[in-house]
């Protein structure tokens, strides 16, 4: 698929010289800070050397007060607490969080006076759901703290009020129109937050939820330094912007995993065979999978036990069962998503679409969201998979660069039994009657709302930039932008006037793996991996020279390190 290359708007240059002045650093470099909103010499320092410090009072969060409060009420009356969180990633690693920091940290708090409940996704589906509620009551909870859910479950809570059981909402999803009667609900999305961040994913939620109390109960904050893996790991892994507060505890968990690794994700690391320093890369190609594929094909509460174990010895045991889970994902995802691009290369009317909605009653659905990325990848459209599951179409959507997925989803409420997310992803609940209506409905919305050139694959490129300004000092500080993610990503360079060196070679599935030099001056190169491209292979080979963009990175062989372009497109010249 052919993308559209579009370079970001350059700073003013006066602006960029006083910028690269002050902080000691070339112009390209200052014109990429100033693209991330760093414009002046106490900034940089900020970014790039971030503080605990910087992080808001939790106090700030609408309700935090009360939900302290009912807590320590709790606490002091010796009520029984049920730590509730979804089962992905962001639910179960800020499940891991609350519960071990109430265990560790407030010791009335035995065995008996506090649990944690991880739904399942097959006989409960996702968030807080009537079955937990009937747990909590049979087993004598009278509060509930809900993690990255519960936002518009009001039916719930009521359901929980009228047993005399209490909720406590963290959640980072969009609100309904009407928020749930809890004694507390925790969304900077709320409309009457003033919260200064409010893009916090639901774990960082809960870390500003045992912040808030050990703050109000003289708990040194040295104290929550462990838990911020955790958070690190849930904000890689559910795509949230890192700028702001989310960059801050991703940068110190990403410290904590490489410094001191709790042992559930040294077991996974290991399993995984990382020797390497952890980056982002790790939490959201390793890390985050396994953690998800326990309550994908499993349950979520096995991701739970491993991120709690205490020993290595129950640590390995728990991640060497996620591994084999992990592993039954990936089949279930290959299969799938090749049954799923067949229905659409068969279907002449599917092809024409500007969005796919699928449906098949067989497709497993812990791996729909997966599938449904993949399908927005190879056809570059809003997309939703939909499978059946207690006599119900559900699914998960997916989307492109620009496009508000959840508001079109919203469009066609009328016929949905339940949806929530955000705007590039969200969950979704019909009766199957509707399956038909609904399908057409969502294309109508898609045709009426989405723009052209959304359509198309966008590569943005912060800079361009001539090969002989890739230097060791220019890579150094460019890995100090580092954590990259949303709004932060790894910066995109072009350059132009380029060939390769005469070592061409397509190499695993469809890469090129290249020796790119300019074409004026041969002495400047660098070798180079472009991966599925090799389209470009005839036209390399014959040494046409053309334009490339790509992010550099380091490449590590036998032990010897060195600076690689990651090529993302390439045109002829």
């Amino acid at each position: 698929m052919e993308k559209r290359w579009s370079i970001k708007t350059q700073a003013e240059e006066t602006l960029v010289d006083q910028l690269a002045n002050e902080v000691g650093i070339d112009k390209v470099l200052a014109n990429l800070l100033i693209q991330r909103g760093v414009t002046s010499f106490e900034t940089a320092k900020s970014f790039f050397r971030p503080s605990l410090s910087d992080l808001h009072d939790p106090f700030l969060m609408k309700d935090m007060d009360k939900a302290i409060s009912r807590i320590e009420k709790a606490i002091k009356d010796h009520e029984k607490i049920l730590v509730y969180g979804d089962y992905d990633v962001d639910g179960t690693t800020a499940v891991a969080l609350v519960y071990s920091f109430f265990k560790k940290n407030i010791p009335p708090l035995s065995e008996e006076l506090v649990d944690y409940y991880i739904p399942d996704r097959y006989a409960e589906g996702y968030g807080v759901s009537f079955q937990g509620i009937d747990f909590a009551k049979e087993n004598n909870f009278t509060l509930i703290i809900a993690l990255d859910c519960g936002i518009k479950a009001n039916d719930k809570v009521d359901y929980a009020n009228e047993r005399n059981i209490d909720f406590i909402i963290c959640d980072h999803h969009r609100p309904g129109e009407f928020l749930p009667n809890a004694v507390a609900v925790l969304d900077a999305k709320r409309n009457d937050c003033t919260y200064p961040f409010d893009e916090l994913c639901g774990c960082g939620v809960g870390f500003k939820l045992i912040q808030a109390y050990a703050q109000k109960n003289n708990i040194s904050f040295d104290k929550l330094t462990e838990y911020l893996d955790l958070t690190a790991i849930s904000i890689a892994s559910d795509l949230v912007p890192i700028v702001g507060e989310n960059r801050t505890l991703c940068y110190f968990g990403i410290e904590q995993i490489n410094k001191n690794p709790r042992k559930g994700i040294k077991a996974i690391l290991d399993l995984a065979n990382i020797k390497k320093e952890i980056t982002m890369n790790e939490l959201v190609f390793t890390v985050g999978p396994r953690i998800n594929a326990a309550g994908r094909i499993e349950t979520g509460r096995s991701a739970v036990k491993l991120l709690i174990s205490d020993s290595h010895e129950n640590a390995k045991t728990s991640g060497a069962s996620i591994n084999v889970t992990n592993t039954e994902r990936r089949a279930l995802d290959v299969t799938i998503t090749q049954h799923a691009l067949s229905m659409i290369d068969e279907n002449d009317e599917l092809i024409s679409r500007k969005s796919t909605v699928l449906f098949h009653s067989d497709w497993h659905k812990g791996v729909i969201g997966i599938v449904a990325s993949r399908l927005t990848e190879k056809y570059y459209r809003p997309t939703i998979i939909l499978t059946e599951s207690n006599g119900m179409a559900t699914g998960s959507a997916r989307s492109v660069k620009d496009f508000d997925v959840y508001n079109a989803i919203e469009s066609c409420a009328d016929l949905l039994e339940q949806f929530g997310g955000h705007k590039y992803a969200a969950g979704l609940t019909m009766k199957l009657e509707n399956l038909e209506a609904f399908q057409k409905r969502f294309e109508e919305v898609v045709c009426e709302t989405i723009l052209d050139h959304m359509l198309i694959p966008e590569i943005e490129i912060d800079a361009e930039l001539e090969l002989h300004q890739i230097t060791p000092k220019f890579f150094r500080i460019l890995k100090q932008f580092a954590p990259f993610g949303p709004e932060n990503m790894a910066p995109v360079f072009m350059s132009k006037g380029l060939m390769d060196k005469g070592y061409v070679r397509i190499v695993g599935n469809n890469h090129l793996k290249l020796d790119i030099q300019a074409a004026q001056n041969p002495r400047e190169g660098f070798s180079a991996i472009a991966f599925g491209q090799s389209e470009h292979f005839d036209n390399v080979l014959r040494k046409n020279v053309f334009s490339a963009c790509y992010a550099i990175e380091e490449n590590e062989y036998n032990g010897n390190i060195s600076l690689q372009l990651n090529v993302k497109d390439m045109k002829m010249e």
